[in-house]
């Protein structure tokens, strides 16, 4: 039996406990996600290594789920574009049963293998495109059809399971083992194996980004401003990051299209708008080498 499908000895009376006890149970059992994941570092960081040089040649991330699993592959694809500014149409999403599949259950679609196959033709997946197959029992069909399917076409392939050598972590080209163990709640893997997935996709996209020079310092300096909040939120980043006050940070802004990399280059070097960008340009959209 698959470790996420094995009843936990831990709490065998759970329906019994008081509501705080088990409240407490249920919190204390998602320590275990953050384990996981850290222990998989350095399959995290190689999967990282070897994105990059293909989303600096111009490739896609394309996620691959179904389930809670495929949910979070959407979740963190859409997340990318008001954060870093990364493309739509460079982070696709692709989940067992179709878009409808976000919001209701489609019985079947996880076990088409096919399907997953001709998902991935379908988007034109090629050698610069990354592929994040994500499958908490690490053998759902639909996800490897995907994974066999985008390694003929050339693309990396990344697995990501919630049990030790499973199919989709063994079969694509990085395999990262999130092995959360059993569920307080016996299979239900949006529990821990889902949190361990959200923090394993939170982690290799921002540290990708971070390596593509979206963020300067700690800061967030390659936001899209499309709202009331994160107007505000630039505003704040540049004056923090250059000591100017609100008012002319935010004067500078207005001239780029709030831009934060841009604003901050051309307030700190005391020069254009035009000039900032330039330096931009060659510095590869590294804040720190166009200051330098």
């Amino acid at each position: 039996m698959l470790n996420t499908e094995t009843p936990s000895l831990a709490h065998t009376a759970l329906d019994q406990y008081p509501t705080t006890e088990l409240v407490n149970a249920l919190v204390d059992d998602q320590f275990h996600a953050v384990d996981a994941v850290r222990k998989a570092g350095p399959r995290i960081a190689a999967a990282v290594a070897a994105a990059l040089p293909r989303m600096e040649a111009g490739g896609r991330l394309v996620y691959v789920g179904a389930g809670t699993s495929g949910r979070l592959g959407v979740l963190d694809s859409v997340e990318l574009y008001p954060t870093f500014s990364w493309p739509n149409e460079r982070a696709v999403a692709l989940l067992a049963g179709g878009q409808g599949a976000m919001f209701a259950a489609v019985e079947g679609a996880e076990d088409d293998l096919e399907q997953g196959a001709a998902d991935i033709r379908g988007v034109d997946v090629g050698p610069n495109d990354v592929v994040l197959a994500l499958a908490a029992s690490g053998a759902t069909p639909y996800v490897l059809g995907a994974i066999r399917a985008a390694r003929a076409a050339g693309a990396l392939t990344v697995g990501f399971a919630n049990n030790p050598d499973a199919p989709v972590a063994t079969q694509a080209e990085i395999g990262i083992t999130l092995d959360t163990g059993a569920e307080v709640i016996s299979g239900s893997t949006r529990l821990k194996a889902g949190t361990s997935q959200k923090i394993a996709l939170n982690t290799f996209s921002s540290a990708l980004m971070v390596r593509l020079n979206k963020v300067y310092g700690n800061l967030m300096v390659d936001l899209k401003a499309t709202n009331a909040k994160l107007v505000r939120r630039a505003i704040r980043l540049t004056s923090f990051a250059t000591g100017a006050d609100e008012a002319a940070a935010q004067a500078v802004l207005e001239q780029c299209g709030f831009h934060v990399k841009t604003a901050i280059v051309a307030l700190s070097k005391q020069t254009s708008v035009e000039q900032a960008q330039a330096l931009l340009e060659a510095a590869r959209g590294s804040v720190r080498q166009a200051l330098a």
